[in-house]
């Protein structure tokens, strides 16, 4: 059985802490009395309670002083509450800082729209020098903080809540994409998935269609897109990019801008307010975010009128 993203996370952090004394864990009111790191490190491990924005800060003083800090917390309230201090430490001071932002999306479920997080990429994107990694699946996201670990670029890792997945088979360690099944040369469609839930529908897709072709991203900021922009120009004649985030300020609305002559579309959940209490799974149904509707849209993107759906 899989572990979480957010399991992952900690112990994969733990075992690179056994070899750099340098790695300390910083919690925000979350990881619990129990937390692994804090169990085996408790010199390193700090939970600094509803106090987001010192926490940033400590983390810079922390980079300053030769130590490489993660600091887990709600992606709401670091991306949202944190965004001055993330874009003076992490953009404008390029400090090596790595920002484990859990419950992205609406993942949180039940806690409600204070706690849901559809906006968080947007807002990171616009601040320069930032590595941003939607990762799915445990061995991907120990892949990511593996990396971050020996980075000296500040990252924001976007995670979800409780749900486990078993990553895309992955070419070799550093790949930034990951191909989903045979690529299908001169394919209609292109599925470009961002995060878990997202990647998971465009899985199945993929084997329901397999006509299309499917390219999981698992970094997302400015920089990683335009490298890999030859390979997603290539993908597909028409090219569809599935995320759990708004559609303004989203991966999708970004690529459309660097590949002004391809046709790029945006599947992401509605304009909804996810105040709608439930499971992850019943809010993203809520917002029409669903596998249902990704294969509407497909059909309705195959015949030339992809917006009648929206909003979804």
């Amino acid at each position: 059985m899989s572990l979480s993203g957010r399991d992952a996370y900690k112990d994969e952090l733990t075992l690179l802490a056994e070899q750099d004394q340098t790695i300390v864990a910083i919690e925000a009111d979350l990881g619990g009395k129990k937390h692994q790191f804090a169990q085996q490190f408790p010199d390193r491990f700090f939970n600094l309670g509803i106090a987001e924005m010192t926490s940033v800060d400590l983390c810079a003083g922390l980079a300053e002083g030769g130590f490489k800090p993660f600091f887990s917390t709600f992606a709401p309230f670091v991306a949202l509450r944190c965004a001055e201090n993330i874009k003076l430490a992490m953009g404008y001071m390029h400090k090596n800082i790595n920002i484990v932002s859990c419950y992205g999306g609406v993942s949180g479920g039940w806690f409600g729209t204070t706690h849901h997080s559809l906006e968080d990429i947007a807002v990171i994107q616009t601040f320069q020098n930032i590595k941003i990694a939607c990762p799915h699946g445990e061995e991907e996201t120990r892949r990511v903080i593996r990396e971050a670990a020996i980075s000296e670029q500040p990252y924001y890792i976007r995670l979800s809540r409780n749900e486990s997945f078993d990553s895309l088979p992955s070419i070799a360690q550093g790949d930034q994409y990951t191909v989903d099944g045979a690529w299908i040369e001169d394919a209609p469609i292109a599925l470009i998935s961002i995060g878990e839930q997202a990647t998971e529908m465009a899985i199945q897709l993929k084997k329901e269609q397999p006509h299309l072709n499917h390219l999981h991203l698992c970094y997302v900021d400015k920089q990683s897109l335009i490298s890999n922009l030859k390979k997603i120009e290539n993908s597909a004649a028409q090219i569809i990019v599935i995320e759990e985030h708004r559609q303004s300020g989203s991966v999708g609305s970004y690529l459309s801008l660097l590949l002004p002559h391809k046709q790029v579309y945006s599947f992401t959940p509605n304009e909804q307010w996810p105040k709608y209490g439930g499971s992850h799974e019943d809010v993203l149904e809520y917002l029409g975010f669903t596998k249902e509707k990704l294969t509407q849209f497909i059909y309705e993107v195959k015949e030339g009128s992809p917006l009648c759906s929206y909003p979804y």
